[in-house]
């Protein structure tokens, strides 16, 4: 999360994009986000020059020849504003757009209509300053920083399309633990932050696939997919995992949900959090989501379509609001009973509402399952997240309680799980038993409430206990008076 002085350098900047003009909350992120980019090119190049400088091996700069003033921490000390200005509009701006040239990448793709908004050189010296003294260090803090920048959209939360908390997306990350063979996509990717996790658990856990041309070609080319219909978000998502060493992401403008997605059985694992927006129009749904269940509500539609893009054997970790669960239309039923039946669930994680403030309170889980075709599901694992380690409130500062690493541990071991009962936080459900309840996955439906019986005093004893008290009372009263000198009364 970001706090304290960091939050405080970020606001100021915003508010230099502000008094400045630039008043559109996501022209502000778009045109920030092209300034830390220049910033992090800078970095990861110094990063590199530096390790081959140790090595004693080439180094081949991504700032071949005079684009060597293109760099941050050239055109940063430059004499004059109006210098540096000049630079950054008709030199560094326009290299960033064509650092992919061959048209094909998704960079390329969605840096090709970029715009350079900032009007003014006094402007862009504040900015640039600003940026220059942010410290972020490592990937997290700059994941953070995204976060926070977006909680700044005055639209964010409505229509379903709030974030996803950096430490909600590892824990996913973490349950479904991506291979170095998967082909992995998030439908609704926003600013890819599934995407980015997925590769450096990645790194972390499988380090020797780099050393394998195959593989190494198959992470940088076709191994991550997202979609969104928001081109600001591809962009900022394409820049992302540029800097994050994906070097050719599969990233499309594209409506998952409509005819134009014509993907089937595709993918190896879908990681998403796709947006509760209400009803579409059935015209604009694909006719085969509507077969699976007929409904006009997309956190529906979509829990169809992770089914027909995903390869038999293929797994999702995906959340839902909490209406899905036990939600008694007939599309709801559908739906669950298609998970249920016809492949294998494998856990329900119930999560608390104020895990995705301060954009919306709504209570969500998360939906762990795997594609088969024809059934599986024996028994579901189900847990009561009470904690994610901050706060539930609107500030969702950092606590103690964190129920996060036992979820991980806990789902990695569920053989443990067997003997827990259903007073426990964690649990397994026989599939009778949730074929029996109209295929509800909602946690209460199970859990097991122990009420600790009561035993009061007799009433006896508590009337001559209050007796004891006013006369305790009493005494105390006639003392109070004497020593304000009042009279005491008969």
């Amino acid at each position: 999360m970001i706090t304290g002085e960091l939050r405080n350098k970020i606001d100021r900047i915003w508010e230099t994009f502000w008094t400045g003009g630039i008043t559109n909350p996501l022209d502000v992120i778009e045109q920030f986000t092209y300034l830390l980019f220049i910033k992090q090119l800078d970095d990861v190049e110094t990063t590199k020059e530096n390790e081959a400088n140790f090595l004693g091996v080439p180094f081949e700069s991504m700032f071949p020849g005079d684009c060597q003033q293109y760099r941050w921490s050239k055109f940063k000390n430059l004499g004059s504003a109006e210098e540096m200005y000049d630079i950054v509009l008709n030199g560094v701006f326009p290299f960033i757009k064509n650092l992919h040239q061959d048209g094909d990448s998704a960079y390329s793709k969605y840096m090709g209509d970029a715009i350079f908004k900032i009007p003014t050189a006094s402007m862009l010296t504040k900015i640039v300053d600003g940026i220059d003294g942010l410290e972020l260090g490592d990937a997290d803090s700059k994941g953070d920083l995204y976060e926070y920048l977006l909680s700044k959209v005055a639209t964010a939360g409505t229509n379903g399309q709030f974030r996803t908390p950096r430490h909600i997306i590892k824990m996913m990350v973490d349950l479904v633990q991506p291979q170095p063979e998967d082909i992995i996509i998030d439908p609704a990717m926003g600013s890819a932050g599934f995407l980015i996790e997925s590769q450096a658990y990645l790194r972390e856990h499988h380090e020797k696939m780099f050393l394998n041309a195959k593989l190494r070609e198959h992470f940088n080319n076709h191994m991550f997919y997202g979609n969104d219909m928001d081109r600001t978000m591809l962009r900022i998502g394409a820049m992302n995992m540029l800097l994050h060493g994906v070097d050719n992401p599969n990233i499309s403008y594209r409506d998952s949900l409509s005819e134009q997605n014509t993907d089937v059985e595709k993918y190896s694992l879908v990681l998403a959090n796709p947006p509760f927006k209400g009803s579409l129009d059935y015209d604009a749904v694909s006719a085969d989501l509507l077969k699976v269940t007929k409904t006009k509500k997309t956190e529906l539609l979509f829990l169809a379509l992770f089914l027909r893009i995903l390869k038999k054997g293929g797994r999702a970790a995906v959340i839902v609001p909490d209406g899905v669960l036990f939600g008694s239309s007939k599309a709801h039923k559908q739906i669950r009973k298609e998970i249920v039946d016809n492949n294998k669930l494998e856990a329900v994680i119930s999560m608390p509402s104020g895990v995705f403030k301060p954009y919306a309170g709504v209570s969500t889980a998360i939906l762990v399952f795997t594609k088969t075709g024809n059934g599986g599901t024996d028994q579901v694992w189900f847990y009561d997240m009470k904690a994610d380690g901050y706060s539930l409130d609107d500030k969702r500062q950092e606590v103690a309680e964190n129920d996060i690493p036992d979820i991980v541990t806990r789902f990695a071991n569920l053989e443990g799980e067997k003997e827990r009962q259903r007073t426990e936080q964690s649990f397994f459900v026989p599939v009778e038993e949730i074929v029996e309840n109209a295929y509800d996955l909602s946690i209460n439906k199970y859990k097991e409430i122990v009420y600790e019986k009561v035993e009061y005093d007799p009433t006896d004893v508590i009337m001559a206990r209050i007796e004891n008290l006013e006369k305790e009372i009493h005494v105390e009263m006639q003392e109070l008076k004497k020593l304000l000198g009042l009279r005491e009364e008969n």
